[in-house]
């Protein structure tokens, strides 16, 4: 699979660009600020429905405009399909295929792929937990599309409990106050709380699929991380991923994971009420990722935690080429980050791939094995060199 044609329309700095693109590397070579990133950030937004750089969609759209708009022409085989993205804040999105079929923006998932590694994925080893939980969740989503309902539905659902759990929580703090009259059993509260059972059963649903997911993703993609960091920095691991669930246990099969997380919610009802927040599932887990014997994170150097995270992005980009839809790598101002070593390393494991995007601020920093299209990008303008 790979992407034909870009155009953006009042996308970050782009009023509107038009960007044909070839099977093989294309580099985009500019000095920093010019807008190479915003370029391969579209592409990635088409395969996760999300950008790698900010948490809203709002800086995505270009000062003074009211919506973005991303289309790409994409090629799988002899399949052609053309994606379209209008990103509107503060409302709906809207996606379409092949111009006629308005969609869900869910919908469109599948169709671009990416693998995406950029500076920002350090903060796989060195950040909070909800990085790798990210890194987790959007590759089972690009393993299987259908994935990304079930997020939602967990999303939804954690955010119901949520607010029936802070209602109750401040409830019970304003009945505490001295001359406050106390909370009674059958007051709204206490009749809302009755519906937690209901609500603790469809989280545990959702969080359950969720949970075998991403098991059955670490199963996999651990080999190959592994191999890939062996790869990097010969001598250096073995690289181990564990998971750290909130819900303690050993199940696997989704009914035995369903089971666990009901218990878990059990046992944390009284602490939930008392905090207002929901405590156990899958947003409440962690990826411990080792090196050796030792945990990365606090233990790693710079170097073993940046080949960590390659090794990562590199595992995820032959898991998915493997399962039979080769994406597309983008690899984001990254060799300027890299030694030599790693450099030319990663330039040898990622030159076969069907379409490969690299930015870079000045040429030398595109290894000489990756050779294909270049693009110079100054001031809002792409033009091929």
């Amino acid at each position: 699979m790979h992407v034909t044609h870009l155009s953006l329309a009042d996308f970050r700095s782009y009023a509107r660009v038009e960007v044909p693109l070839d099977p093989g590397v294309t580099a985009f070579v500019g000095p920093n600020g010019q807008g190479k990133t915003n370029l391969v950030e579209a592409v990635g937004y088409l395969a996760t429905l999300g950008s790698h750089r900010v948490a809203s969609d709002a800086p995505l759209v270009r000062m003074g405009a009211d919506r973005a708009v991303i289309r790409a022409q994409v090629k799988q085989g002899e399949r052609q399909q053309l994606v379209e993205l209008e990103l509107n804040p503060g409302k709906s999105n809207r996606a379409r295929i092949n111009r006629s079929s308005q969609v869900r923006p869910r919908d469109i998932l599948g169709i671009v792929r990416t693998v995406l590694f950029a500076p920002e994925d350090l903060a796989l080893v060195k950040g909070d937990p909800g990085e790798r939980r990210r890194f987790l969740d959007e590759l089972i989503t690009a393993r299987s599309p259908r994935m990304a309902g079930v997020r939602s539905d967990y999303d939804r659902v954690l955010k119901q409990r949520n607010t029936l759990l802070k209602t109750a929580a401040l409830a019970r703090r304003h009945g505490g106050r001295r001359g406050a009259p106390p909370a009674r059993a059958d007051s709204s509260v206490g009749a809302d709380l009755s519906t937690l059972d209901v609500w603790d059963q469809h989280l545990a649903r959702a969080g359950a699929e969720l949970l075998a997911q991403r098991m059955d993703l670490i199963a996999a993609i651990q080999p190959l991380a592994d191999k890939a960091y062996e790869q990097l920095a010969p001598g250096g691991g073995p690289l181990a991923l564990e998971y750290k669930p909130s819900a303690p246990g050993e199940a696997h099969t989704r009914e035995d994971l369903y089971g666990q997380l009901m218990s878990a919610l059990a046992d944390a009802r009284k602490q939930e009420i008392e905090r207002g927040v929901t405590l156990v599932g899958p947003h409440r887990d962690d990826l411990l990722l080792k090196l050796g014997q030792l945990p990365a994170k606090g233990y790693a150097s710079h170097g073993e935690s940046w080949s960590y995270a390659l090794a990562l992005r590199l595992a995820s980009y032959d898991l998915l080429r493997a399962e039979g839809n080769e994406p597309v790598l983008v690899l984001d101002d990254v060799f300027a980050e890299l030694d030599t070593h790693r450099r030319e390393r990663l330039a040898e494991l990622v030159a076969p791939g069907e379409q490969v995007l690299v930015t870079a601020a000045v040429d030398d920093d595109v290894p000489h094995v990756l050779t294909g299209a270049r693009y110079a990008v100054s001031e809002g303008t792409v033009e091929r060199v």
